[in-house]
């Protein structure tokens, strides 16, 4: 969200709603039918961002282009920088693209690239190609950095001046676009060499308060903090904890600047890419998902995942077969821990994924880490194979006991150690296949799940299975 918008957000608590009692999509859509701009300012007014954003997946498509047609390009910016950036993709999209450019060129830099790398190319491009020719380029080059580097969260609006600019001259040249720079949160003038490098950066106080004659190089702060836009996103936000800065300057591998990161901006970015990785790792790829999306669309994403793990699932139950007269004797025992050790060592493998993944995003780890990951991983296995695998064994053992006609009590000791073996297995494969994904360029989060779910179902099934039946065959069941 824009710091314009957030300041409208506090100011929309000041006073009470004339529409009381109606839900707001409700007064929104009266307003709408009637073409009443004034109504929709009204509605809007009083509206947090989670209120808007709700208010319209109530209303349909005719509905929401009609609403931001009664709005000023502007106030529909701002209404759309409120949303998720998939839902303020999925309606600008569906504008005609001299209006959606209109509404684009108005939201930060930042925002705009969001919102044009949700859209399909084909519809961007449209919408670039009808924006301000100096937007879109600036679009463009910002739309070329990783989504997870600096450069695809930073801003492309600041000031920079040459060194030997009179400070009389920037105080000049603000006071004079004032009106512009009322929705900024002005901090720094950034000073360049001669070669159009960073070399300084001067606080707006010092500007103001400096003396007649002075040039920005007198006053500026030589040798600022600088990251390049390259630089991954976690290690900005590992300096900004480390520092009080609002603002980092970024700069291309030339020292020339590029943008401005805002520690806002760079705590937002961080969050959004912990939810893409929360949803990959549950299996919802191709973005972000909301339920105001048409169903087909939302239906072929799930099923892009859910297809292989489909195929996965049956690789892993075939196992079964394999064993099917060991099932046969002790059927009703075995049947009973197939779920349980299923679902334990999928458990354990998850957290050592889940590790794995958070440590290569912090740069702790490298995919050719292997030896050094399984040796830390190795001992965690064995501890809690050892705890998890007597409990199970011991409820094995337990069952026979108290149903001797069902299997023999020492079954429970196959049973307990097949799953102790699984767990360490599980645990290491847990820790490997994120390291082995990133090394083949394959991400991670998406892949790790079901490749981990189907390797230690049927290595824990083999075990199980093929413990049991050597055992009955050297008569240790008997």
């Amino acid at each position: 969200m824009s710091h314009a918008t957030e300041k409208k957000t506090d100011q929309k608590k000041t006073k009470q709603p004339m529409w009381d009692g109606t839900k707001p999509w409700h007064a929104l859509r009266s307003r709408i039918t009637a073409g009443d701009a004034e109504g929709v300012h009204e509605v809007l007014e009083f509206l947090t961002p989670g209120q808007v954003a709700r208010a319209m997946t109530r209303l349909d498509g005719e509905e929401t282009q009609a609403l931001l047609t009664l709005l000023e390009p502007e106030e529909a910016a701002d209404l759309v920088e409120e949303l998720p950036d998939a839902q303020g993709a999925d309606i600008i999209e569906e504008l005609p693209a001299n209006q959606a450019a209109a509404i684009v060129d108005e939201m930060d830099s930042d925002q705009r690239v969001d919102l044009l790398g949700e859209m399909d190319q084909d519809d961007a491009e449209a919408i670039l190609s009808a924006m301000d020719p100096e937007e879109a380029e600036d679009a463009r080059h910002l739309l070329e950095y990783e989504e997870d580097s600096v450069g695809g969260a930073m801003v492309s609006e600041f000031l920079s001046y040459p060194q030997d600019t009179p400070v009389a001259d920037v105080l000049a040249a603000i006071q004079e676009n004032a009106e512009h720079y009322s929705d900024e949160d002005l901090l720094y003038v950034y000073v360049e060499s001669g070669r159009g490098t960073l070399i300084g950066v001067a606080r707006l106080r010092d500007l103001v308060l400096s003396r007649a004659g002075l040039t920005l190089q007198d006053i500026m702060i030589v040798n600022p903090v600088y990251v390049l836009a390259d630089m991954k996103l976690e290690e900005l936000g590992h300096l900004f904890d480390r520092y009080t800065f609002r603002d980092v300057p970024v700069t291309n591998a030339d020292g020339k600047l590029v943008g401005v990161a805002r520690r806002g901006d760079v705590e937002e970015a961080l969050g959004e890419a912990q939810e893409r990785n929360f949803l990959r790792f549950t299996g919802i790829v191709g973005g972000e998902e909301l339920r105001s999306m048409p169903v087909y669309e939302r239906a072929t994403r799930r099923l892009a995942w859910l297809g292989p793990n489909l195929v996965l699932s049956f690789a892993a139950a075939i196992v079964i077969l394999l064993f099917e007269d060991t099932i046969t004797t002790f059927g009703s025992v075995l049947v009973l821990f197939i779920p349980v050790i299923g679902n334990m060592c999928g458990c354990t493998g998850n957290q050592a994924v889940a590790v794995s993944i958070r440590e290569m995003a912090l740069g702790l780890v490298q995919p050719s880490d292997f030896m050094r990951v399984w040796l830390k991983e190795l001992p965690v296995g064995l501890v809690n194979g050892c705890i998890l695998g007597t409990a199970i064994g011991g409820a094995a053992f337990a069952l026979g006991h108290f149903f001797p006609d069902k299997a023999p009590p020492i079954l429970g000791l196959f049973i307990g150690a097949a799953f102790l073996v699984n767990t360490v297995i599980s645990v290491s494969l847990g820790g490997l296949i994120p390291l082995f994904l990133r090394m083949l360029g394959l991400d991670p989060a998406l892949g790790s799940p079901p490749l981990l779910t189907t390797l230690s179902d049927m290595i824990g099934l083999l075990l199980m299975f093929g413990m049991v039946y050597f055992a009955n065959e050297f008569g240790w069941l008997a």
